[in-house]
């Protein structure tokens, strides 16, 4: 081979060694790149367009309290101070908490001393308002602790714990079991058991959910590289769905960087699960009453104000006349007044004048 053949190849090659790397991470960019620019923009397109009218509370709102209420630490003043605060307001349930389980799926009696004075105070205080007894723990799967629904003495466990709070006098029962992997067929086994047992004491049975998938098998791709899914798919979302009265979406910790992004977030959210809830279970969407900056929330974002705007859109989108619709508060010992007067502006009180 001539020299001056050699030569030009060499050049060629170096030229290719340099830009080879420069290639790849340009199409690595691309392919990381432009899914997100073409996510944001569809989230952002979801957050855009006219509320509708009719698509405000219907009564059917919620809010989540600490373990304050039941231990001691809340008396008649602080009740007092709760009812002006939702006086005028949608908000029916108040999900109370009042575990946690034992990872064996017990629950000490000594752990809600004050659940007593509390519903009565309440059904005093807030005639037709529902006291719920809150019951949730770690499950067992990403780490060596936890309570284990699939042995069946946990679940029956769990069930004679749902029992015990019915007997306390509570007016349904809350579960909140997290991380809940999609596709969990224990947990609707437990669902099922839970549900016979509200159904015979003429109480209500709610569940916490996770976010739906915004994309087709997320949660399975979430699985794969971070061991948590956090996503469940729609028809698993579904199947919970079918088997309680109420179902509450967490819709916050989605890591969006903007208001826009979020309330496009909770738009699409909504649209996903007014799709998969059947008529006769209530849809609860989760309003953000707490301020936090790590990676999974921002504060300045994930404000109660877009979420309601975001919801309010899919509604009148999808299905403007629903009746069995509302929202969560999460949580009462966080919120601010700016949380509170964002949801009676925006949804809760309003509607009721």
């Amino acid at each position: 081979m001539p020299e001056r053949t050699r030569g030009r190849r060499a050049a060629v090659a170096r030229m290719w060694r340099g830009r080879l790397p420069r290639g790849i991470a340009a199409a690595l960019a691309v392919l990381v790149v432009l899914p997100v620019v073409t996510a944001g923009a569809a989230l952002r397109l979801a957050y855009t367009g006219d509320l509708k009218d009719g698509t405000r509370t219907r009564g059917r709102d919620a809010v989540w309290l600490g373990h304050a209420w039941v231990d001691g630490r809340k008396d008649d003043k602080d009740l007092a101070a709760l009812a002006r605060r939702i006086e005028g307001t949608g908000v029916r349930d108040l999900y109370v908490h009042a575990g946690p389980l034992e990872h064996d799926g017990t629950l000490p009696a000594g752990r809600y001393p004050r659940a007593a004075w509390l519903i009565a105070a309440v059904h005093r205080a807030l005639p037709g308002v529902r006291v719920h007894a809150w019951l949730g723990d770690v499950l067992a799967g990403e780490g060596p602790d936890g309570l284990r629904l699939a042995r069946a003495a946990t679940r029956e466990a769990v069930r004679r714990s749902a029992a015990q709070v019915l007997d306390a006098g509570f007016d349904g029962v809350h579960v909140d079991l997290e991380p809940l992997h999609s596709g969990d067929r224990d947990f609707l086994l437990l669902l099922d058991e839970l549900h016979a047992l509200t159904r015979g004491r003429a109480a209500a049975l709610s569940v916490a959910a996770a976010q739906i998938d915004p994309l087709p098998a997320l949660h399975t791709a979430a699985g794969a590289l971070t061991g948590n899914p956090k996503w469940w798919s729609q028809a698993y979302f579904a199947r919970v769905a079918r088997r309680v009265d109420q179902i509450a979406v967490m819709s916050y910790d989605t890591a969006m960087p903007l208001a826009s992004l979020y309330g496009g977030y909770v738009a699409q959210q909504t649209s996903l699960a007014l799709a998969a809830v059947p008529a006769g279970t209530d849809l609860l969407m989760g309003l953000p009453f707490y301020r936090e900056e790590d990676m999974s929330h921002h504060g300045y974002a994930e404000t109660p104000a877009a979420a309601i705007h975001g919801l309010r859109l899919a509604l009148g989108r999808g299905d403007a006349h629903r009746e069995r619709f509302g929202v969560g508060l999460y949580v009462d010992f966080a919120a601010t007044e700016s949380d509170w007067a964002a949801y009676r502006a925006g949804w809760g009180e309003t509607a009721r004048a």
